[in-house]
């Protein structure tokens, strides 16, 4: 039976982690998808690395805040990345999905998260000026993208549960052909990207579960789910 690793802790009080639960539980009963999911500590990734990840045939980078380990939520990542492996990253999960970006495609090898570590000298992740958490907002969806191709339209709108993002000093460094970004939102920010070389590999800062229902699954959790099976 295939096995997805949600790299994260869980704990009950975070919303965007039960809703997490709930999508691809929903998706499991509706489909009859033969798979399992469960919850890897991030400090037990970072102390036994792809001896462990390679026991899962897909990656979901959770959303929540300060994880027990940030290397082990990198190395999942790095894992997914070279590996082909399917990965989506959603909230705090996006958060660390460019920062492992910016490390090791980048080469900006002491990017850092304000989270874990606020007196670094290069924070790629910043707190945000406003708080998105608790937000509906718009994005516009760039056609000709994956994202695209799943919601089949240019706007939507989705949930928020995040205080953190990119920090705007270095946007500019992320318009490369080896990353697309498919989802900005009003003031043109990132809240979408994915990669195009790859077989499914996505990051939303919102929460796409928190749109998911057992009628209706979300189309990117699905498409998610679909490339690990």
């Amino acid at each position: 039976m295939k096995k997805i690793a949600v790299v994260g802790e869980f704990t009950k009080e975070s919303k965007s982690q039960v809703f997490l639960n709930r999508a691809l539980d929903d998706i499991k009963k509706k489909l009859g998808y033969d798979f399992e999911y469960e919850w890897v500590d991030t400090l037990k990734v970072e102390q036994e690395g792809n001896a462990l990840l390679k026991n899962y045939s897909g990656i979901w980078s959770a959303p929540g805040g300060r994880f027990n380990s940030l290397e082990g939520a990198l190395l999942a990542i790095k894992y997914a990345r070279e590996n082909n492996i399917p990965h989506l990253g959603t909230c705090g999960g996006f958060q660390h999905t460019i920062l492992e970006f910016a490390r090791n495609v980048l080469g900006i090898k002491d990017a850092q998260h304000e989270e874990y570590n606020p007196d670094a000298q290069t924070l790629f992740i910043t707190k945000l000026a406003c708080s998105l958490a608790g937000q509906r907002m718009k994005i516009n969806i760039k056609q000709g993208t994956k994202a695209f191709a799943l919601y089949d339209k240019t706007e939507v709108e989705e949930d928020y549960y995040c205080s953190f993002g990119i920090n705007p000093t270095f946007r500019e460094q992320l318009n490369r052909p080896d990353l697309i970004i498919s989802g900005l939102d009003t003031d043109n920010e990132i809240r979408i990207f994915e990669l195009p070389n790859h077989k499914f590999f996505m990051a939303t800062l919102f929460v796409p579960q928190a749109n998911s229902t057992f009628d209706r699954p979300h189309p990117i959790v699905l498409e998610f789910v679909k490339s690990c099976l």
